[in-house]
């Protein structure tokens, strides 16, 4: 499973450069920028939070639960925003707050599994 977040969040990575290139450069002021920071940023916390679970940090189940959180709400914000901007429409009606509303929670789930961790070590 680590294996497949850490490459997911390679994944993430690129789309976020590309997409902070095309926001700098091809579309500006359409949010591609930011969306692509989001992911970046996202993609880099994936892989610490990796690194974290395997030196007992965190809880492992809540604590992968929200690395798949941050992978699903960023990719989720990301595409809203990239659809916005190339295809003229939402990916669906609430895409963006709904991935917004997923990276909060799993940000919260990787506290609540660090203080878990914390407790029975």
């Amino acid at each position: 499973m680590d294996h497949l977040l850490i490459a997911l969040a390679g994944l993430m990575g690129a789309a976020g450069v590309m997409l902070a290139a095309a926001g700098a450069h091809g579309k500006p002021s359409s949010g591609l920028d930011s969306a692509g920071y989001l992911l970046l940023l996202h993609a880099a916390a994936i892989v610490a939070g990796v690194a974290a679970a395997r030196a007992g940090l965190l809880t492992r189940p809540i604590g992968t639960l929200a690395l798949w959180g941050f992978v699903i709400g960023a990719s989720l914000f990301a595409a809203d925003v990239a659809a916005r901007a190339y295809l003229g429409h939402r990916l669906f009606p609430f895409a963006a707050p709904a991935g917004g509303t997923i990276q909060i929670v799993s940000w919260l789930v990787l506290a609540a599994a660090a203080l878990l961790a914390l407790r029975s070590a």
